[in-house]
């Protein structure tokens, strides 16, 4: 048989979760906000520089090869992925 299980400490109205859950906001350091932010931008600031080197020196064998996408496309793809890892630092910074 089954155990019996004693439901009373269960009986949670809604309203209360709402305020523990309410009053539950977690809050983080501050160095754990700056090193968060910091390894984002970082992050995005190194792929930008990194990729944007890479693409100059590929510039030529890129161009000749027989793929659609030549760079322009090549260098949106690598700001978009700078410019949202960046966006992801400000946003872990400031929120």
């Amino acid at each position: 048989m089954a155990p019996q299980t004693d439901t009373r400490n269960w009986d949670i109205q809604p309203k209360d979760a709402k305020q523990v859950l309410a009053e539950d906001k977690y809050d983080d350091c501050l160095s754990c906000r700056v090193t968060g932010s910091a390894a984002f931008i970082g992050l995005g600031v190194y792929s930008y520089y990194s990729g944007m080197s890479n693409l100059r020196k590929q510039e030529k064998i890129i161009m000749q090869g027989p793929s659609k996408y030549k760079m322009g496309s090549r260098q949106l793809g690598i700001a978009s992925i700078s410019a949202t890892l960046i966006g992801m630092g400000l946003w872990r910074a400031f929120n």
